[in-house]
């Protein structure tokens, strides 16, 4: 009997996402050529064809070094029809009760298209430039209490809570979000403690590309975990991307990307990441490849090159349409329904990923509202013109 492959297999089309670059974008890794600031007007662009080109939303980053992604999505919300916006709530930096009256907003403003992404933070000396001076662990504790407080507002409650990190008297929400009963939570976090807390107050749990089997370790103790608050769990996963028509030209996009770091600005980035960060999933990216060029494909496709200079996110599907394709399958069938992806730079990288890769996974264009651009109209007249004549 033959095997049909997975990528041949009948599958539900993948959620995928983008990522709108809030720090900066480029064509090189490390280098300040071909670099393009953190500009509106540039986030506008990736937004708005990623919004024509089928993806489902965008992830907005945060942190120091990013544009701030509540405002960024408030403008973008205005230049886009369907596209959704995963921002970051982060218990700690602002009150459970504001953060709930700003949720509120931005969801009524974009007509239900928000989405929160739970960052407890893993920069220490980044957490005390913001005012929190907890620990890893107490970090979540505090991350706790806030969802807590957060959750019961979005759901309707006048709040009393008195707990270790916050207390509130009375407090109340006049204006409801869109969503009931609260737009959907997302949460990153290989540690215990952010396995506790995803398993607890959130819906869908996000994981770095790691191999598949790592992956699906994961899935597995955040899957028990939720079962025994008798709560069920989605699970998607973050990821960059450097697809072709060829895998040859796959390969050689790859490498044009890393080609002007020197090992030396390779060696600071690795002792600095090493020094600043107390997050376990940084840690498990670091130890995917250990600073070496050499040790960059550390599973079929999964190339780490990204993850020599930056920080978060730091591994790549590299290939053919049709291979990624069937990595990506490989991680649907470990549980993940959910994409959220990337490219540099991330306008023309969106293209290439919805012409190429999308029709491997059924994804379909969203088309209806399309505007041709001057050029197009032009075409358009001509060929009437043609026509007629």
């Amino acid at each position: 009997m033959s095997v049909v492959p997975i990528a041949a297999r009948p599958a539900d089309p993948l959620n995928f996402f983008w990522f709108i670059p809030t720090h900066g974008d480029g064509s090189y890794l490390g280098s300040e050529t071909q670099q393009r600031p953190p500009d509106f007007g540039y986030f506008k662009d990736v937004a708005s064809a990623v919004d024509r080109l089928g993806f489902e939303g965008v992830l907005l980053p945060t942190g120091q070094n990013c544009v701030d992604s509540w405002i960024t999505a408030a403008g973008l919300a205005a230049a886009t029809e369907r596209l959704k916006f995963l921002v970051a709530l982060r218990p700690g930096v602002v009150s459970p009760s504001f953060a709930a009256r700003q949720t509120a907003a931005l969801d009524r403003q974009t007509n239900g298209r928000l989405l929160l992404n739970v960052v407890v933070g893993g920069n220490p000396t980044e957490l005390a430039g913001d005012g929190v001076f907890l620990d890893h662990d107490e970090r979540y504790a505090q991350a706790a209490e806030f969802l807590t407080i957060w959750r019961r507002l979005l759901e309707g409650e006048t709040v009393d809570f008195d707990g270790r990190h916050y207390r509130v008297a009375g407090s109340r929400l006049d204006f409801p979000a869109a969503q009931q009963p609260h737009p959907p939570l997302y949460i990153g976090g290989s540690s215990d403690a952010g396995i506790e807390l995803a398993a607890e107050h959130t819906e869908l749990y996000l994981t770095w590309g790691e191999p598949v089997d790592a992956v699906a370790g994961k899935i597995e103790r955040v899957r028990a975990a939720a079962a025994k608050r008798g709560r069920r769990m989605r699970f998607g996963i973050r990821l960059h991307f450097i697809v072709r028509e060829t895998s040859d030209e796959a390969w050689a996009a790859a490498d044009r990307l890393i080609s002007r770091i020197s090992d030396e600005q390779i060696a600071h980035a690795q002792s600095r990441l090493r020094a600043l960060s107390d997050s376990v999933g940084q840690r498990r990216m670091l130890e995917l490849h250990g600073g070496r060029r050499d040790k960059l494909e550390v599973a079929p496709n999964l190339w780490a090159g990204v993850g020599l200079v930056r920080g978060g996110a730091g591994t790549a599907l590299v290939g053919d349409p049709a291979t990624v394709a069937e990595r990506l399958r490989e991680y649907q069938a470990a549980g993940i329904d959910t994409v959220i992806g990337s490219g540099y730079p991330h306008l023309e990288e969106s293209y290439r990923v919805a012409e190429l890769l999308f029709p491997q996974l059924g994804i379909q264009r969203q088309t209806a509202s399309y505007r041709p651009s001057v050029h197009n109209e032009f075409a358009v007249g001509a060929a009437r013109l043609t026509a007629a004549s």
